[in-house]
């Protein structure tokens, strides 16, 4: 007997300049168990690849695996991104027509979170708060989608998958870096976490909605729950947590890696009641964590030719060379090549994919003053 209900449908995130839609999967499954709802999907920028495999990996693993909740999965959300082509590169980070980044364009206001306290009584149990505030942030979400001036293409996909994201408890947005090491992104109150995604680098996420999907889940419930107990003096723990995982660089996938990467995810899940009778543990390896705010990063000062001499997850000391640059236009005397000194003791995290750069272009990015995680 199959362990968990799946189903598939396609969602329509966009139309094309001839009329035709673009859809995507989604797929649904439903345990015999209740628990938490989880949302996955991938590829929100085209070039960022890796996590369909793992997307196809999850899918063969939790048709084996008995399921506490429901758990939906959308690969490839943005088939505009993806198929954004100039030559062997995609350019899918950001939407063509209006240029604005694929991964910025959620729904969040602090505004609607203050007017919805306002609304509420202070004897309502958590439960109950929890699905009013979920049908309320489905309302806004729609608002947003039927507003009579219409949106920019990115934001109506951006909203059309949030409206089933902001839905789920536990939502993973699946990403990849440049050229990258893996990292995760995290909120500050969900770190005791971070360790069972077996992944060493972490940035700690403050309450700050700065745009992208794992912001806009759990800012409005982080406000929330401050605001309630604000008002009334009363804890409520609303179990809503948002993360990013970057699985390494982008335009490659690696189905041997997404089989590891898939298993990491499922360790999490377990970890959060999803798979009974499943143990999530963490594996004995460094980790290091860091503030956003000590997440930095390095500009070049001058155009040229890079030779990056750093490799992401590589430990670096202050003063060490990074990169070497050179200038075509003074080859023949001894400003031709330009050392890019460390700034301070640092973790490499990720570095520009290519050669040719401009000046002000973001080199690296870097943890600063790291902090060992136990």
């Amino acid at each position: 007997m199959q362990e968990n209900e799946l189903t598939k449908r396609h969602l329509m995130v966009a139309q094309n300049a001839s009329g035709r839609s673009l859809n995507v999967p989604i797929y649904h499954f439903k345990g015999r168990q209740p628990g938490p709802k989880v949302y996955i999907q991938s590829s929100i920028h085209g070039s960022e690849v890796q996590g369909n495999v793992v997307i196809y990996h999850l899918i063969q693993m939790l048709s084996q695996l008995p399921i506490a909740g429901e758990v939906t999965l959308v690969p490839n959300c943005n088939p505009v991104g993806t198929n954004i082509k100039a030559g062997e590169y995609t350019l899918g980070r950001f939407d063509p027509v209006n240029g604005t980044n694929w991964n910025r364009g959620y729904y969040y206001s602090d505004d609607d979170v203050d007017h919805f306290v306002d609304g509420i009584k202070s004897d309502l149990s958590t439960h109950h708060i929890k699905q009013k505030f979920k049908q309320f942030i489905a309302e806004k979400i729609e608002e947003k989608l039927s507003q009579p001036w219409g949106l920019g293409l990115a934001q109506q996909l951006n909203l059309k998958l949030q409206a089933i994201a902001s839905q789920s408890d536990l939502v993973i947005d699946l990403h990849n870096g440049p050229v990258a090491c893996r990292h995760l992104y995290i909120p500050e109150y969900a770190q005791d976490a971070l360790s069972y995604f077996n992944i060493p680098h972490t940035i700690v996420i403050p309450n700050h909605f700065a745009g992208a999907l794992d912001e806009a889940t759990f800012c409005p419930w982080w406000r929330l729950a401050d605001k309630l107990h604000e008002r009334d003096n009363t804890a409520h723990s609303f179990e809503v947590e948002g993360v990013t995982v970057e699985f390494g660089s982008q335009e490659i996938i690696d189905f041997d890696e997404g089989k590891i990467d898939s298993n990491n995810i499922l360790n999490y899940l377990a970890h959060r009641g999803v798979l009974p009778g499943k143990v999530g543990q963490p594996n004995a390896m460094e980790r290091y964590k860091v503030p956003l705010s000590r997440y930095k990063t390095l500009f070049t000062k001058k155009g040229g030719m890079v030779d990056y001499r750093v490799k992401p997850g590589e430990h670096v000391k202050k003063g060490q060379v990074m990169a070497k640059v050179l200038n075509i236009d003074e080859l023949d005397n001894d400003r031709g090549v330009e050392e890019i000194l460390a700034p301070c003791d640092l973790i490499a995290i990720l570095h520009f994919p290519s050669a040719s750069v401009l000046s002000g272009t973001q080199l690296y990015k870097c943890f600063t003053l790291p902090e060992q995680v136990s």
